[in-house]
């Protein structure tokens, strides 16, 4: 088998993953690009890498580049995890961007769950009312911040202030 061919097939199958991510959102208008969902499928993208090297090392005849290839996605896939849990590089905007088809998903599972209760249906369409009014917010937000640069005087804050 060619190295190639084993490294299109992971690159394609990551693609795919990144994705499939977007299949459980409500509304197409919902899907944005979001750097998180990037980041997990470079995650999903270098575990299955290393999970189809161990069963099909016997395949490949070069140990040292069967090595270097589980070595290089045990480091993509610490890499890629570390930015999905500290969300170094996300900003305003891309925060919004993923929180989006995030909140679709709470949209299309209130909507579509097989509720009997009527107390699980009530707070099932409350959730449905805040999700929808905060997408409606947070686009709103975004078509703002996208028009204007950010204030020149706007404090550096840490994470999470």
């Amino acid at each position: 088998m060619s190295y190639m061919r084993f490294a299109l097939m992971i690159a394609v199958s990551t693609v795919v993953m990144f994705g499939l991510m977007y299949l459980n959102t409500y509304a197409l208008d919902h899907v944005f690009y979001s750097q998180t969902r990037t980041w997990m499928a470079l995650v999903m993208g270098a575990a299955m890498a290393v999970v189809m090297m161990g069963f099909m090392w016997s395949m490949y005849p070069n140990r040292r580049v069967n090595a270097a290839i589980v070595l290089g996605s045990v480091v993509v896939f610490a890499a890629a995890l570390w930015l999905v849990r500290s969300q170094a590089t996300v900003s305003d905007v891309s925060y919004m961007q993923a929180m989006i088809p995030h909140h679709s998903i709470a949209v299309l599972t209130s909507r579509r769950a097989h509720i009997r209760d009527p107390r699980v249906r009530e707070l099932a369409d409350k959730i449905i009312a805040a999700q929808l009014r905060e997408i409606g917010e947070m686009k709103t937000l975004i078509a703002e911040l996208k028009r204007q640069p950010p204030p020149a005087n706007a404090p550096d804050l840490p994470p999470g202030k």
